[in-house]
């Protein structure tokens, strides 16, 4: 199949890299040349814009926009709709807000355009590791551009199936990618993931700022441990109940240097946690972990802690975030 990905950054250049290795044909565009030439490198085929882009795919043309959440997508989105004719699919990969994809999808709908939202996981890892997808749209669609969506997704791999599942269940789930629903409803599971990646991150944050320790009056000398904060993460990715890919990351930043001094602890947010916060108020349930995990956030840019440095390192372990120190 061919594709027009549109925003080759830290994701989309190397969506179009695995689509390419699963034997798919990508043309791309950038507002940088250096990122369009980078690709035409590994194979894929330049275009100079969305309209270009249109005339070198095939029918129905498959357009993916890997782009910011905000003016830039659906800026982006709307000229796509301008060139796109009857059955021509639109997909936003980026972390989206839900009610945007409702409000897109409609508004395509009624031009005969079909309109698929992804929420994409994997950060910079995903050309090796795979992409965990969760995907809204209509069924038609979704289909259509299911090869793909196998070949972008991590697969079954070695991870133990869950004892139990029933048979009924959808197996595209075991291969990392799931159709949540109708438009909207990709890019919502996606973002109470993220709001739930916020309270994962903040309770290993919190939980290492306790191990480094601080002076107290509270505390007799014996009662205070000079703790090596590498060997402790290295034990608890071994066989503990709080292991996770998370926790890799910590301990990689660790072993790099324990005092973590390369990152500044202003931890930066994308929207989904609040977003998650909203949901969760318009839906009457608590969600207390993550409302407290985002408000750290927010205050991290006001006062640091160890812990937010360790934020900031899992976040450029598994997104190439930058949060340099001040």
């Amino acid at each position: 199949m061919k594709i027009g990905i549109i925003g080759l950054g830290r994701m989309g250049g190397n969506i179009a890299r695995r689509l390419m290795r699963a034997g798919h044909e990508a043309v791309v565009f950038d507002r940088e040349q250096k990122a369009i030439d980078a690709l035409v490198a590994d194979g894929a085929i330049a275009a100079s814009g969305i309209e270009d882009m249109k005339g070198k795919l095939d029918s129905p043309a498959i357009f993916w926009s890997m782009l910011p959440a905000g003016d830039i997508t659906e800026q982006t989105v709307t000229a796509i709709a301008e060139v796109c004719g009857e059955g021509d699919i639109v997909i936003d990969g980026g972390n989206s807000f839900y009610k945007d994809d409702v409000r897109r999808a409609k508004a395509l709908a009624e031009k005969g355009i079909r309109y698929i939202d992804v929420g994409t996981s994997g950060g910079v890892w995903g050309l090796e590791r795979g992409y965990c997808m969760m995907i809204g749209g209509d069924k038609d669609a979704v289909d259509h551009v299911d090869p793909m969506f196998a070949a972008l997704a991590p697969g079954l791999g070695t991870i133990p199936r869950t004892p139990g599942r029933p048979e009924g269940d959808d197996a595209r789930a075991e291969q990392g990618y799931i159709h949540a629903g109708p438009a909207g409803a990709g890019h919502f599971v996606k973002m109470v993931h993220n709001g739930i990646e916020y309270g994962l991150m903040q309770a290993y944050a919190e939980g290492f700022d306790i191990l480094k320790g601080k002076s107290s009056d509270k505390l007799v000398e014996e009662e205070r441990f000079d703790l090596n904060l590498t060997d402790i993460a290295e034990v608890w990715r071994r066989g503990s109940v709080i292991s996770s890919w998370l926790l890799d990351l910590s301990a990689s930043a660790l072993a790099k240097d324990m005092q973590l001094e390369a990152f500044s602890g202003n931890v930066a947010d994308s929207g989904e946690g609040q977003w998650t916060i909203d949901a969760a108020m318009e839906e009457k349930v608590p969600a207390n972990v993550l409302t407290a995990a985002l408000f750290a956030r927010y205050r991290s840019r006001v006062d640091h802690t160890f812990g937010d440095k360790l934020l900031s390192a899992m976040r450029y372990g598994f997104g190439g975030h930058v949060e340099i120190p001040q």
